[in-house]
């Protein structure tokens, strides 16, 4: 899954970008509120994460330009903790409003529930025959025996798994696992497919010529 951070504390932003690639996330940063809303309106990121006191452009203007474009998932991270700045927050379009500061732990619950409902997926649990994907501790089992897979490995399993039953082209995978600082090749997409029926079933990934993959529903 891929994440934007719109975040003008370096220091905050660094740390919450490590913490998330650490998750596994592909991550892409942003210290004001102009090149935010630039990359907001480009990538289709699962979530963003974004300030409201910003150089540039404020956090308020950012919300109000990308709704008027995209239903991107946004949560708020910012200091203004009054309770007038949290409904204005998720009136103007935010799916979530977090005060600083904040534990990390609590941030990655909430990431993952914005990215769930996104998808339409209400539990942790993804399945598709014989493979559990739990988000939550960000294991995977194939017949009730865990499957280790490297983090690129399980973001392709996760996104996937959260769109079964749904075509998922090539663009779509790369877009969403890799982040803008990436240089990868251009079949790295078919080279992790071909990973994951190897460690999870030949027939866990369907491949529809010429339009992409599908995951059973």
């Amino acid at each position: 899954m891929r994440v934007l951070i719109v975040e003008d504390e370096p220091d905050l932003a660094r740390v919450l970008g490590k913490t998330l690639e650490e998750d596994g996330f592909a991550v892409d940063l942003a210290h004001d509120g102009e090149s935010g809303q630039h990359l907001a309106e480009s990538v289709d990121y699962d979530v963003i994460l974004l300030d409201l006191m910003l150089p540039r452009r404020d956090g308020w203007t950012v919300l109000g330009g990308l709704r008027k474009r995209k239903q991107t998932p946004v949560l708020i991270i910012t200091a203004r903790d009054a309770v007038g700045d949290r409904i204005r927050g998720l009136d103007s379009g935010a799916d979530d409003y977090l005060v600083k500061p904040f534990e990390l732990g609590e941030l990655r619950a909430r990431i993952r529930a914005l990215i769930r409902r996104s998808a339409g997926r209400a539990s942790a649990i993804l399945s598709s025959g014989e493979v559990e994907l739990d988000t939550r501790s960000r294991t995977v089992r194939r017949k009730g025996e865990t499957v280790p897979l490297t983090p690129k490995q399980y973001a392709v399993a996760e996104y996937l798994l959260m769109h079964r039953g749904e075509l998922v082209t090539r663009a779509m995978l790369y877009e969403h696992v890799y982040d803008e600082d990436e240089d990868t090749l251009s079949n790295v997409v078919d080279v992790y497919v071909a990973q994951l029926r190897r460690k999870l079933g030949q027939d866990f990934i369907r491949t529809r010529r010429g339009e992409g993959y599908i995951v059973d529903g």
